[in-house]
């Protein structure tokens, strides 16, 4: 968490240094009806874990994990937009505190696309931040690594859940702006081991932190 929040603020600092020339160049021109945008940047995805598991007992848990980023937004209004986030990361599984220690399920893929309305309060701001609650939905799939012996099958059922959202928008340039984004998605998905031998809910609950650059159209 504290290396995506460095990062972060570098991200910004450095969109604040680099682009002040460009900001004092070019006229606001601030969010309007119709905007469309689209941006390209980097994600983190923090798992908080938690849970239980049967049998074993122990506390599943899901690693951080990092990928690019594409969104889309569009603006009913300056103020209400929607916006869709893509972006699959690899995730290693492991069970804690278990009677039998620490137990490795290997490795699985999320797929989050959580789309989430939004409330821009100064759309006509350079410095424009925004909340908003989103819905998502995630799926895994791509199971693999080195699970511990014994470990044959590991599943991971699709969850449904809402994702609370905090942002602002850094204005560059009229159609560049600098994004950073935080989402807390609520999700405890149903995990299943040896074709149900071991069951678990896993209570992953992630900070999704992303910072991005978007062109609006």
């Amino acid at each position: 968490m504290r290396f995506w929040g460095r990062c972060a603020a570098a991200a910004m600092l450095l969109a604040g240094v680099g682009g002040g020339a460009m900001a004092q160049e070019s006229p606001l021109r601030g969010k309007r009806t119709g905007d469309f945008m689209i941006g390209f940047g980097a994600v983190g995805v923090l798992p908080t874990n938690g849970g239980s598991v049967s049998v074993i007992g122990g506390t599943p848990n899901a690693s951080n994990a990092a990928s690019p980023l594409l969104d889309g937004t569009y603006f009913f209004t300056p103020n209400i937009a929607l916006n869709l986030i893509a972006a699959t990361t690899r995730h290693k599984l492991t069970v804690t505190n278990s009677a039998l220690g620490t137990v490795n399920l290997g490795t699985a893929w999320a797929l989050p696309p959580t789309l989430t309305v939004q409330y821009h309060l100064m759309p006509q701001s350079r410095i424009s931040p925004y909340v908003g609650v989103g819905l998502n939905t995630t799926f895994y799939y791509g199971y693999g690594g080195n699970p511990t012996a014994g470990i044959n099958r590991v599943r991971i059922d699709p969850s449904i859940g809402v994702a609370p959202n905090i942002g602002v928008d850094y204005e560059i340039a009229p159609n560049w702006l600098l994004n950073f984004d935080a989402k807390w998605i609520l999700m405890q998905p149903d995990v299943s081991v040896n074709s149900g031998f071991v069951r678990a809910q896993a209570n992953i609950n992630p900070f999704v932190i992303s910072t991005a650059i978007r062109y609006r159209f």
